[in-house]
């Protein structure tokens, strides 16, 4: 069955002089872009840059706020309390929407990065004071994270509208959580092994999981990391098939 669905990817992740991935090539290929708001990766420039080429290639642009730990990429948890990563939150996000401004556009939504995104889903505290505060930032955002989880359900208590994603370059485990970076079978870097998870998840809304069962998950978006290696080819080997396949490509928010 034909249907639309959103690629999005975490891009905008250098940092002065370095550069992570790619953003060239991946703005051209995903609909939607999780830019990264200087706490794990980013600067003023990356992200003004980013804005301007989410612009120029039609992408929904997306604030991609973390943990303030450049060292670790945001990887890795901190001890911050639900206040403190509520604050930091909208403190990211702003930076990002008033860069947006300037080039025009505005963000449409928030995908939390690294060890907050896992904390987020689960520690319900710490979900419940961030979602509030992006309510108050704007009720109209919209969340982007994982499928039926605690953040989704923090989502629909505090009314802050939810996008489930699914991950085609990460492996899964049997109850849904992802793989860990440092276990075998994390990362997928065969372009015609993520072309046949993309469409898995299009066409019948889950997957296998690493030890051959099925995880169901009805994302309304596939997320590709801008840091994986070969990210680029992934991108358009998947987004290819997609098209050859008839659905159609356009972003959730």
């Amino acid at each position: 069955m034909e249907r639309a669905i959103d690629l999005n990817a975490d891009l905008g992740e250098g940092y002065g002089a370095w550069r992570m991935g790619d953003d060239d090539a991946m703005f051209a290929l995903v609909t939607s872009a999780n830019v990264a708001c200087g706490f794990h990766a980013g600067d003023p420039l990356t992200m003004a840059r980013s804005a301007r080429l989410a612009v120029e290639h039609g992408v929904a642009l997306g604030a991609h706020p973390g943990y303030r730990d450049r060292a670790g990429f945001g990887r890795r948890e901190l001890a911050v309390t639900p206040e403190e990563a509520a604050a930091e939150v909208v403190y990211q996000l702003g930076a990002l929407a008033a860069v947006a401004r300037t080039a025009g556009t505005a963000v449409r939504y928030v995908k939390a990065h690294g060890a907050l995104y896992h904390r987020l889903d689960a520690d319900r505290a710490a979900a419940v004071a961030v979602l509030e505060a992006l309510a108050a930032f704007d009720p109209a955002i919209v969340v982007l994270g994982p499928p039926a989880g605690g953040l989704e359900r923090a989502a629909g208590e505090t009314g802050i509208r939810y996008a489930r994603e699914a991950f085609i370059d990460r492996g899964y485990l049997a109850d849904g959580r992802l793989v860990p970076r440092t276990h075998p079978g994390a990362l997928v870097h065969d372009p015609s092994a993520a072309v046949d998870r993309a469409l898995e998840l299009v066409e019948t809304g889950g997957v296998a999981a690493h030890d051959g069962s099925r995880v169901e998950l009805e994302p309304d978006s596939l997320c590709l990391h801008g840091d994986t290696p070969g990210a680029v080819g992934l991108a358009r080997a998947v987004r290819a098939a997609l098209d050859a396949a008839g659905h159609e490509l356009r972003p959730f928010a």
